[in-house]
């Protein structure tokens, strides 16, 4: 017996999102349908709020409510330090840890040259632009551990040296080949006491 149609396309949506397979689609839409239509509304209402409120910080671009950001505006933070990560969800681990106090900024991805994915497609150019303007004497790269954080970091490295900017990239107590988002606090911790230079 075949689905009805709008369970289909809600089961399609739901694929789209990252680490959603086949199975879990479909659970989630059935849950949706069963669930009590209070909760679904208020999921539907978090969603919009989330998509009116939420902007991106015009110096580090981090999600944030404010532009700048609060991590921006901290005038307590150690401004000659920049950490680029990839993402705001790893700009979120690497915040947790206790021993690093610098600023932050966001590349929204990384290279995958097999994936047609280059240095225009990610913040590249305006991560140069903060380097020159904001004077920044180090940049430690916080990048994922798989092959397109490490070409992504080689390739910061090779761009930003000549800079006269120190790089250093995380010590390896980060998995190989796993997400800094997924990371736990000493490990990313520890990885910051760890970093080395480029």
């Amino acid at each position: 017996m075949k689905r009805p149609d709008p369970i289909e396309k809600m089961i399609e949506s739901f694929k789209k999102l990252p680490g959603v397979g086949p199975k879990m689609a479909e659970r989630l839409s059935y849950h949706l349908l069963k669930a009590p239509e209070a909760e679904v509304l208020k999921l539907i209402e978090s969603i919009e709020n989330a998509r009116e409120e939420i902007k991106l910080c015009s110096i580090c671009y981090n999600m944030s409510e404010d532009d700048p950001c609060p991590i921006c505006e901290d005038s307590e933070r150690d401004n000659s330090v920049l950490c680029v990560v990839e993402t705001p969800q790893d700009l979120l681990a690497v915040s947790k840890v206790k021993n690093y106090g610098g600023l932050y900024f966001v590349l929204g991805g990384a290279l995958s040259p097999l994936d047609g994915v280059g240095p225009e497609d990610i913040r590249f150019d305006e991560l140069l632009k903060r380097l020159k303007k904001d004077k920044i004497k180090e940049l430690i790269v916080a990048t994922n551990t798989d092959t397109q954080g490490e070409t992504t970091a080689l390739y910061l490295a090779e761009k930003v040296k000549p800079l006269g900017v120190k790089v250093t990239r995380l010590g390896y107590g980060l998995p190989v080949g796993g997400d800094l988002e997924y990371a736990d606090e000493i490990t990313i911790s520890r990885a910051i006491e760890g970093r080395r230079e480029m």
